[in-house]
């Protein structure tokens, strides 16, 4: 049987490290079977790619794939408390996208983070998602990522 660490080096996906923490939390906690994460930027070598808000200063398709950097850094979460061989299921997915005046395609950039987790996980990976357009994100990310796994 494939593993999901197998699937990643078949797609050519490395997990980067975790995210340190901006506040007083922490990446991942566990209650019974499942794994929460906290909203997760999409940051790449501790620094944000990117910085504004979608339908301005970032692109609709720019969004999109730090939608899925911040997916794979929840999912650097999620491996290190528990590793990424025990998930079961991808359970839920919550995108916060900073949007300019007037954006409405949320559901597109958040799309970044779950087409990705298809490609991971297949059936394993379909999950319910809300796509919300906020004022602001931490540090002025484009993009944040909540993920919650069923182990």
């Amino acid at each position: 049987m494939s593993t999901w660490s197998t699937r990643l080096k078949e797609l050519g996906i490395e997990l980067p490290g975790v995210a340190a923490p901006l506040a007083a939390y922490v990446p991942a906690t566990q209650s019974g079977s499942w794994v929460f994460t906290s909203g997760q930027l999409p940051f790449v070598d501790g620094k944000l790619p990117a910085t504004g808000k979608v339908g301005a200063e970032v692109s609709p398709e720019e969004a999109k794939q730090y939608a899925a950097t911040c997916i794979l850094n929840a999912l650097a979460a999620v491996h290190a408390l528990v590793g990424i061989d025990s998930i079961k299921r991808v359970v839920k997915v919550v995108g916060f996208v900073a949007s300019a005046e007037g954006f409405t395609g949320q559901p597109g950039v958040v799309n970044g983070a779950s087409e990705l987790l298809g490609e991971i996980f297949g059936d394993a990976g379909k999950h319910a998602r809300s796509a919300v357009g906020v004022a602001e994100l931490p540090i002025g990310a484009p993009v944040e990522i909540e993920l919650i796994v069923e182990v």
